[in-house]
């Protein structure tokens, strides 16, 4: 496969907004026929490719707990495998591209919990003093910039990967 589309890769990320355990991320490589194993998976986590998971609590006495993570790993591993493909090792691809990437992704995930956070609040406070039509249109308009603002990394981080891209491809 020459990689996932973004509707596929978005698909996967809404239906794990909670994350993935290592199984399911690697079931979702072989469903589409593609090779990944759990070791292959842990050395990207332990070399700094992957983020690392979020432990999480299973329902129930004794069930003990169960390593997440964000669903956005299979968009990082075929990012991951497409640079490998294009003759990048794995110091140049630590260095120049995922970096960057992964914090922006961070970001993202971050704040989307403290809009979350507040939504809740607000509702909160709603319900016991009615409606602020002034903190929900700062709510609103915190939401794009900061959307505006994932975006614009993003965009920068692109632009320095095809940088980075075409100087590999001109030696």
């Amino acid at each position: 496969m020459d990689g996932w589309t973004d509707q596929k890769l978005q698909a996967i990320e809404k239906a794990f907004p909670e994350g993935m355990s290592v199984q399911q991320i690697v079931e979702t490589f072989t469903g589409e026929g593609e090779r990944l194993t759990e070791a292959t998976f842990r050395k990207y986590v332990q070399l700094g490719l992957l983020p690392r998971s979020v432990r999480v609590g299973r329902k129930g006495k004794h069930q003990g707990s169960q390593g997440l993570y964000p669903a956005t790993v299979v968009r990082q591993i075929d990012h991951l495998r497409r640079l490998m493909g294009q003759g990048f090792t794995i110091e140049e691809i630590q260095r120049q591209f995922l970096s960057v990437r992964s914090d922006v992704e961070a970001l993202a995930r971050q704040l989307e919990k403290v809009f979350a956070a507040v939504e809740k609040a607000q509702k909160e406070r709603a319900r016991e003093h009615g409606e602020d039509p002034l903190a929900t249109r700062a709510l609103v308009e915190a939401r794009e910039t900061s959307a505006a603002l994932v975006t614009k990394l993003e965009s920068i981080e692109r632009r320095l990967s095809m940088r980075a891209r075409m100087a590999r491809a001109a030696v």
